[in-house]
């Protein structure tokens, strides 16, 4: 039996119609997974990227704990496995020493209240290098007086047989602010900071 032309047409039709439905619904979703994939979300890769920043700080703070130590306690095996054998130290007033001179020092310093406290603020990983900034306070001798030095530090590490040992260390004093109504914000903020860092920064101390 033949089928009737006239109700052929319609069915064609409806069929052309889904066809194409379907096929513009399958284009659609085509655009969005490409587009989530070339956008991968921000927030996730900032979360990582805070996660991985927090983690360097954190363990680059144990090893400047280490030293703090090692100076307080005039420990001179503890100073030999933060410093590397290159180490090189610029003080803030300039002075260059090395590693053995700094290990000398350490053991004949006349100055018995030499205390060190440091705090990593940001830390870069280049590869087997590793690049990390803070601050300092410093209490010592300065003639009959004691004072507190306050400033800021540049620590270079190398990787050695799987740790990390300082090879070159940067100070710079931050200067003094003489006027008492600055000094007491300074202080009621925070005993030490570095200079063009942002309050959003501070959290990380």
């Amino acid at each position: 039996m033949t089928p009737d032309p006239r109700t052929l047409i319609p069915e064609m039709e409806l069929m052309v119609r889904m066809t194409r439905l379907v096929a513009g619904f399958s284009v659609f979703l085509l655009s969005i997974c490409l587009a989530v994939a070339q956008n991968p979300a921000p927030a996730a890769s900032q979360s990582a990227a805070a996660s991985a920043e927090s983690q360097a700080v954190h363990e680059f703070q144990k090893i400047e704990d280490d030293w703090d130590n090692a100076i307080n306690m005039r420990d001179q095996y503890a100073l030999e496995l933060v410093l590397s054998p290159l180490f090189v130290d610029v003080s803030a007033g300039g002075d260059i020493t090395t590693r053995n001179q700094q290990l000398a020092l350490l053991i004949t310093a006349e100055d018995k209240t030499l205390h060190l406290e440091q705090k990593v603020i940001t830390v870069r990983i280049l590869g087997d290098i590793v690049v990390a900034n803070g601050t300092y306070v410093m209490h010592h001798k300065a003639g009959s007086a004691e004072v507190d030095e306050k400033g800021i530090f540049t620590h270079v590490f190398e990787r050695v047989h799987g740790g990390w040992l300082c090879i070159n260390s940067q100070r710079t004093r931050l200067p003094e602010d003489t006027n008492p109504k600055h000094k007491k914000q300074f202080n009621d903020e925070m005993p030490f900071h570095i200079p063009f860092i942002s309050r959003g920064d501070k959290g990380n101390q």
